[in-house]
């Protein structure tokens, strides 16, 4: 049986994660087109804290051409994980003038750590294998990223 402390961690844990989850629900993210080349991807943008921790977290599907773009307002080694991520995606950290700097393929519901390899503030989640079935490799350039101050 649970002490009445313990209880209450529990309830405001999840809490705290249905708050996360319906607030993800109720407000849709904005979304922004995105380019390479002649290729148009539609990105919804993660760049609050709370958008950053769900991330296409507990999603069944991802549409082809769509994805996420998390824009952070520190350059750094911002890494990712998977967990609660039930589809199998590709990230690709990104420098301010959206050239490619790395692509990580994640598999779900895993906890390994995938980093850009130099501190960034953009990076790109798609379905996985999405850059690579596409040739789009480290060095090719996203087009349609909001300028930083």
């Amino acid at each position: 049986m649970l002490s009445t402390i313990h209880q209450l961690k529990l309830f405001f844990s999840l809490f705290g994660l249905w708050l996360i989850q319906s607030q993800a629900i109720s407000a849709p993210l904005p979304v922004i087109e995105l380019k390479i080349g002649k290729t148009v991807i539609q990105a919804e943008v993660a760049s609050t804290p709370a958008s950053q921790q769900l991330g296409l977290m507990y999603r069944k599907e991802l549409a082809t051409n769509s994805g996420m773009l998390f824009i952070f307002n520190d350059k750094a080694g911002h890494c990712f994980w998977m967990k609660n991520t039930l589809i199998p995606l590709s990230i690709a950290f990104l420098e301010d003038d959206g050239k490619i700097i790395n692509i990580e393929e994640m598999l779900p519901q895993t906890e390994e750590n995938h980093c850009p390899t130099r501190p960034t503030r953009f990076a790109l989640e798609m379905n996985s294998d999405w850059f690579g079935s596409r040739k789009f490799t480290p060095g090719t350039v996203i087009t349609g990223l909001p300028k930083l101050q």
